[in-house]
C-alpha cells in the first residue's frame, strides 16, 4: 500500500521535508484555511498541490472536504451546499486529486475524554472513559434526557459486565471542579473538533452553548432519516464523481456508539453494507479505519476487511484495546483488536496501490511538548510507520510483491 501521512498544511510543525526523510510517499491534507461550506477554488488547490510536489511528494487524499451539518440534517440550504461541494470536487479533480475521505457524523466528529493518558511505558495515548463522557453529557452539557439515557446504557455482551456508568458519573461529579470541567471540554470539544470539523475553534468563548445549538438542529432526526440524508447527498454527487473519476470514502463513526442522543450510521458491518448497497456506485466507498471499527466490541475487524476490501478506497491503520470495563484506548499498531498484520495481507492482496496512513500515534520522547494536534504526534506516528513498514515488507514477500522502501538507492 502507498504510505501516506496526514499533514495539516504549511503551518504544520511537521514539515514535508521531514516526511520525505521517513519514507512517506503521499500526503493526506485539506484546505484548512477555507471556511466551512465555502467552495475550494482551483487556485487554492493548485497552490497547495504545487507546494507538496516541490518536495517530491503528491497530494494523494483529501481529508477532509467537510460535509456541512445542513447536508447531514437536511437543512434549508442543503441543495446549495451540495452544489458548492460538486464545484469543489470538480476543482480537485482538475488538479489531479481523486480521493475524498469524509464523514457523516452529526456534530461530534470524534471523541476522547483524555488526550494524554499514560501508557505503562511512559508514553501517552488517547483514551475514552464512559463515565467521564457521561459526566460531560449530564453535568456540563446538561442535555435534556441525558440522565435517563445513561441510566439505560448497556455495553455489548462480554464487556462492562455489572458496570454502572451513571453511578460512576455521579461519584465523579463529587470530585470535579471548574478547572477539571474546562479540561474535559477542551478534550471533547476544542482540541479534537477544532482542527477537523470546522464547527469549533480555540477562539470560541462559549463552546458549550454553541454545542447545544448544533445538537438542536438534529431534534427529530433518527437513524432512518440520517441514512436518507446520506443517500440523498451521495446520489446527488455521484454523477460528478463519475465525470471526474472521484472516489468518495466515508470514515466510520468514532467511537462506534450512539452518543449525545445523536444517531450514528457508519459503525457496524450492517451499517456499512447498507450505505454501499443504497448507492451501488464504485465511487461510493469506505475509508477502512481499523481503529474506529476495533473500538466496537461487536465488530470483527478482519472479517469486515475481507468483506469490504473491494469497496475500500483508503485505509487508516491503527488499533484499539478495550478494557474489561468497556473503556478503550489506542493500542500498539502490533496489538489491540484490529490485527493490523492480517489487515495488511487483505488490503495488499486486494490493491497494493491503495493509500494507507498510520493513525493516532503515541505521544513519546517529547512529542507532548510540541503542541501537535491530538493524536497526530511526529515521533509516535513515525514509530508506528516503522512497525507497519516491517509488516508490509513481510507481507509483500509472502505475496511475491517486490517491497520497496522509499528514499533509498535500491528504490
Amino acid at each position: 500500500m502507498e504510505r501516506t501521512w496526514r499533514w495539516f498544511g504549511k503551518n504544520d510543525k511537521i514539515t514535508l521535508a521531514m516526511l520525505k526523510e521517513i519514507g512517506v510517499e503521499g500526503i493526506v491534507t485539506a484546505l484548512h484555511d477555507v471556511p466551512l461550506g465555502e467552495v475550494w477554488t482551483r487556485e487554492k488547490i493548485r497552490d497547495l498541490n504545487e507546494y507538496i510536489k516541490s518536495f517530491g511528494l503528491r497530494w494523494r487524499v483529501v481529508e477532509s472536504l467537510p460535509v456541512t451539518e445542513t447536508i447531514k440534517y437536511g437543512g434549508p440550504d442543503r441543495d446549495e451546499q451540495i452544489e458548492r461541494y460538486k464545484i469543489s470536487l470538480r476543482n480537485l479533480a482538475a488538479e489531479g486529486i481523486h480521493c475524498i475521505c469524509y464523514n457523516f457524523m452529526p456534530v461530534l466528529d470524534w471523541a476522547r475524554t483524555d488526550l494524554m493518558h499514560l501508557n505503562p511505558n511512559g508514553a501517552s495515548n488517547l483514551y475514552f472513559n464512559y463515565a467521564e463522557f457521561a459526566y460531560f453529557d449530564i453535568y456540563i452539557l446538561k442535555r435534556e434526557g441525558a440522565r435517563e439515557e445513561w441510566a439505560k446504557f448497556k455495553f455489548p455482551e462480554g464487556i462492562g459486565e455489572g458496570r454502572n456508568v451513571l453511578g460512576e458519573c455521579d461519584e465523579l461529579a463529587k470530585t470535579m471542579n471548574p478547572e477539571k470541567d474546562h479540561q474535559l471540554v477542551e478534550n471533547i470539544v476544542i482540541k479534537t473538533q477544532g482542527f477537523v470539523s470546522g464547527n469549533f475553534s480555540e477562539n470560541d468563548k462559549e463552546p458549550i452553548e454553541k454545542f447545544r445549538k448544533l445538537l438542536d438542529l438534529y431534534k427529530g432526526i433518527d437513524k432512518a432519516q440520517l441514512r436518507a440524508n446520506m443517500k440523498y447527498f451521495l446520489e446527488a454527487i455521484m454523477p460528478v464523481c463519475e465525470e471526474c473519476d472521484m472516489n468518495m470514502c466515508v470514515h466510520p463513526d468514532d467511537p462506534p456508539i450512539e452518543v449525545l442522543g445523536l444517531p450514528r450510521i457508519v459503525r457496524t458491518e450492517e451499517d456499512i453494507q447498507w450505505f454501499l448497497n443504497a448507492v451501488p456506485n464504485k465511487h461510493n466507498g469506505l475509508t477502512f479505519c481499523a481503529g474506529s471499527l476495533s473500538a466496537g466490541a461487536y465488530n470483527n475487524v478482519v472479517e469486515m476487511a475481507k468483506e469490504f476490501a473491494p469497496r475500500t478506497h483508503f485505509v487508516h491503520l491503527r488499533s484499539c484495546h478495550i478494557f474489561p470495563n468497556g473503556d478503550f484506548t489506542e493500542a500498539s499498531h502490533l496489538g489491540g483488536r484490529a490485527d493490523i498484520i492480517e489487515l495488511a495481507r487483505i488490503f495488499e492482496k486486494e490493491n497494493p496501490k491503495l493509500p494507507m496512513r498510520v493513525d493516532h500515534g503515541m505521544a513519546m520522547l517529547g512529542d507532548e511538548t510540541k503542541n501537535y494536534n491530538a493524536g497526530y504526534s511526529f515521533l509516535g506516528r513515525m514509530f508506528a510507520l516503522g512497525q507497519v513498514e516491517g509488516i508490509l515488507a513481510t507481507v509483500d514477500r509472502e505475496l511475491g510483491i517486490k517491497y520497496v522502501q522509499p528514499g533509498f538507492f535500491d528504490e
